[in-house]
């Protein structure tokens, strides 16, 4: 687990570990954690209610994975935003994991302190990366999640 700032914190699967009042959880990895929390193996049918997001009290659970071409859609970032924004005001840690620790974990840090911390540059997806590589020094995104957000970063409050 590596601090990115102050209470936000990003980390792999081995850092997975259960919210706490004090401690919000962000599992942004379908498995296992996603599927463990919703109940599913494989795939889970797109009508689902909890298909791409599932907030139980201090966690939330993302169906996100980080395939070349990007599949992502613009409510997963939505929901996190809001669920971490929510958690940040309460004035508790925040905890991101993803299974590696190297694309979307840290990616969901950079998007929260690009829009809501305002503590790196907001203006592109560039430029919040080149501000966030000095705190992460590990970060890796993926050719998917760099492709979206380059596409998409100013739709994205």
């Amino acid at each position: 687990m590596h601090q990115v700032h102050d209470r936000v914190f990003v980390g792999a699967e081995s850092d997975c570990i259960a919210a706490s009042p004090n401690l919000a959880v962000v599992h942004a990895c379908k498995s296992p954690c996603h599927q463990h929390a919703v109940g599913y193996r494989g795939k889970l049918p797109n009508t689902h209610p909890h298909y791409l997001v599932l907030e139980r009290g201090h966690d939330l659970y993302l169906n996100i994975i980080d395939p070349p071409v990007p599949l992502f859609k613009p409510e997963l970032f939505d929901s996190f935003l809001a669920f971490a924004r929510h958690s940040w005001s309460a004035g508790g840690r925040l905890l991101i994991h993803c299974n590696q620790g190297e694309s979307r974990a840290p990616t969901l840090a950079l998007l929260f302190l690009a829009k809501h911390c305002r503590v790196i540059r907001d203006e592109s997806f560039e430029a919040a990366a080149a501000d966030f590589a000095p705190r992460y020094p590990t970060y890796n995104p993926g050719l998917g999640i760099r492709s979206y957000l380059t596409q998409h970063w100013l739709e994205i409050a």
